[in-house]
């Protein structure tokens, strides 16, 4: 069925899938967190910026930009510093509104005002990470010498949205069962509101060391 389509080893792309989207990174990490903190609603906004950032790099690793990306070490080295100081941002950003805006008994406005949906969008936008993956890991799945290689792009990207979107409706959900504990054990909560900022300001240190 799907070799008409033009993809090729269908079962071993959806098992690498698996295993790459369960595996914890910043996008994922910030759904569960909103979810946590902000309830469902925020957590699906937020999960939608990362469908839609998927889809954008998708995009453009069809289109080439991602490969221009992966070969032009400027370019390359470019998104990686952007990625990493936003991601150095956001953990800075939780680590301040966790221990210091509540210790001054103030609503941090990053909790107020908090744009979930571009936060996650930028999040996978300025992930090299992702970019790489894309070029080198789709392209194994496709036969090239299918006539609408677009088609095979679309297939494979219809697969990455829908278990994705399974796996991050978990978190969500999961998310708001842990606020619900969390609610009556604050000192806990601001632990883990403390890893996480710990968290993304680690994968910020990575992604500054990541090579092309």
């Amino acid at each position: 069925m799907f070799e008409s389509l033009g993809v090729i080893n269908v079962w071993t792309y959806l098992v690498g899938l698996f295993f790459i989207i369960i595996a914890p990174g910043p996008n994922s990490i910030y759904v569960l967190r909103t979810a946590t903190v902000r309830g469902i609603g925020p957590g699906y906004r937020a999960a939608l910026g990362v469908f839609v950032g998927d889809a954008i790099l998708i995009f453009c690793a069809y289109l080439g930009i991602a490969s221009l990306i992966r070969t032009t070490p400027l370019l390359f080295t470019l998104v990686r510093y952007l990625g990493a100081i936003y991601l150095l941002y956001l953990g800075v950003k939780i680590l301040h509104a966790n221990f210091i805006a509540r210790r001054e008994g103030q609503e941090s406005a990053v909790e107020l005002g908090e744009r979930y949906f571009s936060k996650a969008l930028t999040l996978s936008l300025t992930n090299p990470k992702a970019i790489l993956f894309y070029v080198s890991f789709f392209v194994q799945f496709i036969d090239f010498s299918y006539a609408h290689t677009w088609i095979s792009y679309l297939v494979l990207a219809g697969m990455l949205e829908a278990m994705s979107f399974v796996y991050l409706t978990l978190l969500i959900f999961g998310g708001t069962l842990v606020a619900r504990f969390f609610r009556r054990k604050q000192g806990l909560a601001r632990l883990g509101n403390g890893l996480i900022g710990l968290f993304f300001m680690g994968f910020a240190a990575r992604l500054a060391t990541l090579s092309s």
